[in-house]
């Protein structure tokens, strides 16, 4: 199975400048666990997750003063739409992540979670241990 057959294509793209509150809230309207950060001085992508916000919260930081752009990672590992499953998982697993931005040509085109990858592969487990009784 492919990146393109689990990825999430409901995409959050927010802007440096948004509060962790802000960018909370969003989050949390859209049932996603991460946001592209976009800045246009920089051309560049980056992903603000769940874990940051909770990161900055935990640390005593004021959400509503704190901006997406502090705590966003900028070095960012992307995925590609055709890469299998297993290359995803081994990338999250090697540095330690649980999202991937996916990108075809120079946009994002999706998000691909770790919960995403549970969610393909555990029917297909069960599916094949069914089968082999």
């Amino acid at each position: 199975m492919l990146v393109r057959d689990a990825m999430s294509t409901v995409v959050l793209t927010i802007g440096p400048a948004h509060t962790l509150r802000q960018a909370a809230r969003l989050m949390s309207a859209r049932r996603v666990g991460a946001a592209i950060v976009l800045d246009p001085d920089t051309s560049g992508l980056g992903i603000l997750t769940e874990r940051d916000v909770l990161n900055s919260v935990g640390a005593g930081q004021d959400p509503d003063r704190e901006t997406a752009g502090i705590h966003t990672t900028n070095d960012v590992v992307f995925a590609a739409p055709a890469w299998t499953l297993e290359e995803a998982a081994g990338a999250m697993a090697h540095g330690g992540f649980r999202h991937l931005i996916v990108l075809d040509g120079d946009g994002p085109v999706g998000i691909v979670s770790v919960r995403d990858i549970i969610r393909c592969w555990a029917p297909a487990r069960r599916h094949a241990a069914s089968a082999a009784l």
